[in-house]
């Protein structure tokens, strides 16, 4: 093994990779800004995925010759522009929409869980006290109701004194 190939290759492939990549990025940042704030928001499923595809689409581009900046691009693109697609669809069609996002869940009422909601979410009773405590209340008790988003998140409903 030549250990300075780990380190080094030649000049050629630096230049590349800086110039390509920055396009590249340049690219990115001008289709995420055409494509509106959705993609920057908070992430459902589907919007996590296509923000992990665009990064592994970006490292390939950065890091594989085979691969041009225009055909990087067509990516690029092509991911953007399913999800906007996707998400074009999915606020006209309220079908189209549950089929490919989750719902919000109960997760606890009238200052009780709901055990095998806890259950189906894979969430622990622990995890939702902590957002009831971020929200400054005592306990579960304090709350009419905790939903679990379709993005993660939980909302705390507080109790009306």
């Amino acid at each position: 093994m030549n250990w300075s190939e780990m380190f080094y290759q030649d000049w050629t492939s630096i230049v590349r990779t800086a110039i390509v990549g920055g396009l590249a990025y340049v690219v990115l940042v001008l289709f995420v800004r055409i494509s509106g704030k959705r993609t920057l928001g908070k992430l459902n499923a589907f919007d996590l995925v296509v923000t992990v595809a665009l990064g592994s689409t970006l490292s390939s581009i950065l890091l594989q010759k085979s691969i041009a900046l225009a055909e990087g691009a067509v990516a690029l693109g092509l991911l953007i522009g399913l999800q906007y697609l996707l998400t074009f669809i999915s606020v006209r069609s309220h079908g189209f929409a549950k089929m490919v996002r989750s719902q919000p869940t109960l997760v606890a009422r009238n200052g009780a869980f709901c055990s095998q909601t806890l259950l189906d979410q894979r969430l622990t009773e622990d995890e939702v006290l902590s957002s009831i405590r971020s929200q400054g209340l005592q306990g579960i008790e304090d709350v009419d109701a905790v939903i679990l988003e379709s993005d993660g998140s939980i909302s705390v409903i507080p109790r009306k004194s």
